[in-house]
């Protein structure tokens, strides 16, 4: 016998085979060979998925399966007959066995007892009167695909499973923490998937609902900007700048060191302070400063200070290139570029107006921001204490992109760590972690 079998879940294309097989009347075997089968599997598949349709004849009574050996007596509403119930027929009432006698069974039609247990290719089905049975392939398909999604539906775990994940991970959701730093930290204490714990809290399993989740809605569209009045790409500040020179820079030099650098606001009209943010492409970590004004002197201000913290040799190490946006705050370049006594400390490069995409990290890694501050809310109120503390949360959360790792962790072996002595960059708790207006208030 042919032993190498397809060992995998019936096709509808089989399941076709199989109908057309039982009408043509061909064994099991026969049917398995065609399909690459056992001969059991046709046997259980159809056993399975066969189904009973109504009687045509359904007005007519199926006649008992023990009526031949019947003895039963005193059925009727008759006083002394001592007749057998069945010899007692009355054509009205066209013997109301089934309604009257408890040990009434229906007869079935043997061959659906036995191989092929379905009446598909039987010739005498048209005039048969008994129950049917019948094999479908399309119903067998869809019933089969319902199954195999019935199966994997529901909770599957304990109730003492089911209070353990909620008591690690409805805390930290609610610290503003993300499933995928809990599960790079938590991962091994977690008996399922990150899609499965998805699924557990849109069916309210546990004390954290979708509302503890950063995003349980789509991006709404935003509108297209609309083209600037006044082209920047001839402004001189750009000249030897622009994007095109910046992506030349990393084809000669493939390995070059990239800072993107960005401002964040309160709001339009709120407040006056704001946030100078830098991102290390290659680690994610991001450094957040605060500035008195959105002015080209503060941040000027900001670069001196740390090239004279840090010595020209380790400004130019760890900033290289910067790539930054249009803004006023940045149209000064070589004030930038130079410290006070002439010596260049880095490299700036301008994106392409209306063109944040280009420097699309740090606008990403700037939604961390906001999970603390909301957008509108005035910076005046935070100091340099509070944006570091907010940078040493935002950088100690384990990252996919980074495969589990965190900022902090990777910058260590990525960057000169003076740079972490002088900006008090500290590694926090993973259970700690706390992404929520509540963490500065």
């Amino acid at each position: 016998m042919n032993r190498n079998y397809d060992c995998k879940h019936l096709t509808t294309t089989q399941r076709i085979i199989i109908e057309k097989g039982l009408l043509d009347g061909e064994s099991f075997a026969a049917i398995a060979r065609k399909i690459k089968k056992h001969p059991s599997t046709i046997a259980k598949e159809i056993k399975k998925y066969r189904y009973f349709p109504e009687r045509e004849a359904s007005g007519t009574k199926l006649p008992c399966a023990l009526r031949k050996s019947c003895q039963v007596r005193f059925l009727c509403d008759k006083k002394d007959c001592v007749k057998l119930c069945k010899s007692c027929y009355v054509p009205s009432r066209q013997a109301d066995c089934k309604e009257l006698c408890p040990d009434y069974t229906t007869t079935v039609c043997s061959k659906i007892q036995k191989a092929p247990y379905v009446c598909n290719g039987c010739q005498k089905i048209k005039r048969c009167t008994l129950q049917h049975a019948l094999y479908s392939a399309q119903q067998a398909d869809v019933a089969s695909q319902n199954l195999l999604v019935s199966c994997r539906d529901g909770i599957n775990q304990s109730p003492a499973d089911i209070a353990m994940l909620d008591a690690i991970i409805s805390p930290l959701l609610k610290q503003g923490q993300s499933l995928a730093h809990i599960y790079a930290h938590h991962g091994h204490e977690i008996p399922c998937c990150r899609r499965t714990l998805y699924n557990y809290i849109d069916k309210g399993v546990f004390t954290a609902k979708n509302i503890d989740l950063r995003r349980r809605v789509r991006y709404k569209c935003k509108e297209r900007k609309k083209g600037t009045r006044i082209s920047l790409s001839a402004r001189e500040f750009r000249i030897g700048r622009t994007y095109d020179d910046f992506c030349t820079l990393l084809k000669t030099i493939p390995g070059s060191q990239v800072v993107e650098m960005d401002t964040v606001l309160g709001g339009h009209g709120n407040g006056r302070q704001a946030f100078l943010t830098m991102l290390f492409r290659n680690c994610s970590l991001m450094l957040i400063f605060v500035l008195a004004e959105k002015t080209q002197e503060c941040v000027i201000e900001v670069f001196d200070l740390l090239s004279e913290k840090l010595g020209i040799k380790t400004f130019n190490e760890l900033f290289p290139v910067i790539l930054t946006d249009n803004g006023t705050e940045f149209q000064l370049p070589k004030r930038l570029e130079y410290d006070k006594k002439g010596n260049i400390r880095t490299k700036i490069y301008y994106c392409n107006p209306n063109s944040s995409w280009q420097k699309g990290m740090i606008e990403k890694n700037h939604e961390y921001i906001r999970y603390v501050i909301p957008k509108g809310h005035s910076l005046d109120s935070y100091t340099q204490k509070d944006a570091n503390t907010l940078m040493n949360h935002i950088n100690s959360e384990a990252r996919d992109s980074l495969n589990g790792c965190t900022p902090f962790k990777l910058s260590l072996m990525l960057l000169n760590n003076r740079l972490h002595k002088l900006l008090k960059l500290v590694e926090i708790s993973p259970d700690e972690v706390t992404l929520k207006p509540t963490l500065l208030k």
